[in-house]
């Protein structure tokens, strides 16, 4: 699929995902635009979603994890495919559509909160993103007689 980032490899969803998910005649009626129909699927508009849906979640997942996450993970997926799906409405989308997007968004916040984790092996955390707690590192402390006088 053309019109992607150079800095991705691949989107973390793709036009089959959409089929796959949501139809392909649901698609042709979100994206055959044009002045005359042409009853297909416009990869272009699906690519444009796409790559609008990739730069909103890269955004708020930025500070957290190395990105591009490659493969995406099954969560991100999901939301990808919500946001990407809400992305190709022209006019308001129906209920089930919006609560979609906005559950998709919410997962993204907590996300990027770090109050919900990516904890799937190949999602390192962006340096400088580990745990809140006091880290310590010392010089190494043998037991010797010395320094254990009192306690031997």
């Amino acid at each position: 699929m053309g019109g992607q980032g150079d800095h991705r490899l691949m989107p973390y969803c793709t036009l089959q995902d959409l089929i796959d998910r949501f139809g392909e005649r649901a698609l042709v009626a979100l994206t055959d635009r044009g002045a005359f129909a042409q009853g297909t699927v416009d990869e272009a508009t699906v690519d444009r979603a796409i790559a609008d849906t990739d730069a909103t979640i890269d955004a708020y997942l930025a500070k957290r994890y190395a990105l591009p996450l490659t493969p995406a993970q099954p969560l991100v997926k999901d939301i990808a495919l919500a946001i990407a799906f809400w992305k190709l409405h022209t006019h308001a989308p129906d209920p089930k559509v919006e609560a979609d997007f906005r559950e998709a968004m919410r997962q993204l916040q907590q996300l990027a909160a770090g109050t919900m984790v990516l904890a799937a092996a190949g999602v390192p955390e962006a340096p400088g993103t580990g745990g809140t707690g006091a880290r310590l590192t010392d010089r190494a402390r043998p037991f010797t007689e010395q320094n254990m006088k009192g306690f031997i």
